[in-house]
Formats: C-alpha cells, sequence, structure tokens
C-alpha cells in the first residue's frame, strides 16, 4: 500500500508532524509513506483546492492508494477533494471518526484538521487518530454484529461516487487554468505520477500540459 501525505500550504509548519504520525501509524511492513509537502520552507501558497486537484491526480493515476491531507479546518479539503474524480475522502477530527471511516466508509483520503482546535497536545490528537484510521483493514464493517450490511453499504457509495463523477482526463480541460496551473507546478507529485503511476491516461494528460 502506497500512501501519500500532502496538505495545504497554510498549515505547511504541520507537514512533519502529520509525516511523522503518519510513519508511526502505519504498521504494515509492505506499506510506503510518500511526503509531498508542503513542506515548511517552501515559499508556496497552494490552496486547499489546488492541493485537492494534486491528491485526485495522485489517486486516479494510480500513483498511491491512500492520501492523508489537512487544512487549518480539514472540512474544506474534505469538500474539495469530494469534489473530484478518483477520491473518496472522509473527515476525522478525532479517533473515533478515523477509526469508523476506515472500518465503515474504506474511502481512499482522509482531511484532518490542522489548525482548528490544534492547541496544547494537539499531537498527542493527530497521533491518535491517525492510529486508529490504521487500526486494521479498511472497509470490514463495523460493529462486527453488521458488518456485512456495512460493507454492502460501503460497495454501493463507492459505485454511487464512481458512476456519478466524470473520468479526471474528461474533465480536466473544464477546469480553472489558474487551478490546474498551480496544481501541475507541483512537480513533486507529477514526477511521481508518471514514475509509479499506472493509469496511463492520467500520465499522458499530466504530460500533456507540462
Amino acid at each position: 500500500m502506497r500512501i501519500g501525505v500532502i496538505q495545504a500550504a497554510s498549515q505547511k509548519g504541520k507537514n512533519e508532524l502529520l509525516y511523522s504520525c503518519t510513519l508511526n501509524a502505519v504498521k504494515s511492513p509492505d506499506a510506503e509513506i510518500i511526503n509531498f509537502g508542503v513542506f515548511p520552507h517552501e515559499d508556496s501558497s497552494i490552496t486547499y483546492v489546488e492541493t485537492a486537484l494534486c491528491i485526485s491526480l495522485l489517486l486516479a493515476g494510480g500513483a498511491v492508494d491512500f492520501v492523508v491531507t489537512g487544512c487549518s479546518s480539514g472540512q474544506g479539503m474534505m469538500l474539495a477533494c469530494n469534489s473530484l474524480p478518483g477520491v473518496l475522502c472522509g473527515y476525522a477530527p478525532t479517533p473515533q471518526d478515523a477509526f469508523l471511516f476506515g472500518r465503515i466508509n474504506g474511502g481512499n483520503a482522509v482531511s484532518l484538521p490542522l489548525g482548528l482546535n490544534f492547541g496544547w497536545s494537539g499531537e498527542i490528537n493527530l497521533q491518535c487518530t491517525l492510529d486508529k484510521l490504521f487500526d486494521g483493514p479498511f472497509g470490514t464493517g463495523y460493529p462486527p454484529v453488521d458488518a456485512a450490511r456495512k460493507a454492502a453499504d460501503t460497495a454501493m457509495l463507492k459505485q454511487i461516487n464512481a458512476a456519478t463523477k466524470r473520468a479526471l482526463p474528461e474533465v480536466f480541460a473544464l477546469y480553472d487554468k489558474t487551478l490546474v496551473r498551480s496544481a501541475l507546478r507541483r512537480s513533486i507529485v507529477t514526477d511521481y505520477i508518471i514514475a509509479n503511476g499506472t493509469e496511463e491516461t492520467v500520465k499522458a494528460l499530466i504530460r500533456s500540459y507540462i
């Protein structure tokens, strides 16, 4: 499983913490965690919407299997991600939310509040939240007595999500040009997709723009 870490520039000071907490939480020896920033030293103003487009490219391009992300409240990033192809993003401000999202909803991205209520000991809640997110396989259902029904609901949700959204190459030209330019300027993302992605149509799309 390849897991990407990326968050909006408004919370670039939390990047290393977000990355290290993800490393600590993921116990599988087969997992690879890739940090795409935004890094503290960067002079970047990439917004949560532009970051969400990077996330859509990573997931739709088959470069990563899951993304850990966030912004100041976590809400905007979640909404932006869920507006884009290939992404089913949960909002997880607490360990309970993260655990239920992982077990029940089994999406491919999670958005965390990295500013709101992130006061003294905020790093403890962040670590506990990510620990519970990766506490077992995704999409197994919860509680156990309802696991089969919950898994069926999740499968239906994913089918609806995929059917409702058009494919990324189909809609990319319709996006605001400033949004597209900003996302594609993030070469750490585009280079990784071209080198590691499995969806040739998305890789070709990126090449056509850069």
